[in-house]
């Protein structure tokens, strides 16, 4: 797998950061309504065909629907005290 990139889950895919942020971006702006959405929303991201844009969909909607259903355990954090975050001072 190249440097920066993430594999989609079952797609066999490769997504960087950049086409990601342009996936995101192309659906904001092309609702469920446009249109050619899918072509659209192609030609929007780097190097991915509507065949892998749908798909990459199709896995953030299944993501999604199991995170609303609990079906995605919380993380644990654990806190070293009231306020764990550390700013600045080298703290």
């Amino acid at each position: 797998m190249a440097s920066g990139s993430i594999t989609s889950r079952c797609s066999g895919s490769n997504w960087t950061p950049k086409q990601n942020k342009q996936f995101e971006e192309a659906l904001a702006f092309y609702d469920k309504e446009t249109p050619d959405r899918w072509q659209k929303v192609a030609r929007a991201v780097a190097g991915k065909s509507v065949e892998e844009v749908k798909r990459h969909y199709e896995i953030l909607v299944n993501d999604i629907m199991q995170i609303e259903s609990d079906q995605v355990p919380l993380p644990n954090y654990r806190s070293t005290g009231s306020n764990s975050r550390c700013y600045g001072n080298g703290r």
